[in-house]
């Protein structure tokens, strides 16, 4: 297994990848398949916000992400995660292994947190993250509708104490 910033020529691997994700109903509200050409964005420009894949025996199996939580300013180092896994290689502690890579990945550029919403129901994404030192916040109960049905997600976030910001004199006042 090999873990490595993605490059552009993985964008029909993690495509497909996603588009997994897509169909099996349990990670994402998203319904519209997503072509290479989507993906390319993410992987041009990862400057601030990087994707990560595992590689076994020469194909990509895995990617996970870091993108912006929010726009405005008070957001700045904290970022949103997103982690999938080709059908094919769930439950061999892959997710594991890039998760903890994507959480280093995240802490060596400054981030002080990573948080992401998991459908109440994906057990699996919910022991991964409790293994990998996340702690469950609180539900949005019916956060959105997915094919008629309205979902609840847990919100699941990492913190690294030694990345968090240090307010000035003023804001403190404040």
């Amino acid at each position: 297994m090999h873990i490595r910033l993605a490059e552009t020529g993985d964008a029909p691997a993690i495509a497909e990848i996603y588009n997994q994700g897509i169909e099996d109903r349990n990670s994402t509200f998203e319904t519209q398949p997503r072509t290479a050409t989507d993906i390319q964005p993410w992987v041009a420009d990862m400057s601030l916000y990087p994707v990560l894949v595992v590689e076994l025996d020469g194909a990509v199996v895995a990617w996970a992400n870091l993108s912006s939580y929010r726009a405005r300013s008070c957001y700045v180092g904290i970022a949103d995660f997103s982690i999938y896994l080709h059908r094919d290689v769930r439950r061999r502690g892959i997710g594991k292994a890039l998760l903890k890579a994507l959480l280093s990945e995240a802490e060596a550029r400054g981030f002080w947190k990573v948080l992401s919403r998991i459908f109440t129901f994906n057990e699996a994404s919910l022991a991964l993250c409790q293994s990998c030192g996340f702690r469950t916040i609180g539900v949005y109960e019916k956060h959105a509708c997915l094919e008629g049905r309205w979902l609840d997600c847990a919100i699941v976030e990492r913190v690294f104490p030694s990345n968090q910001p240090v307010l000035d004199d003023e804001a403190v006042e404040a």
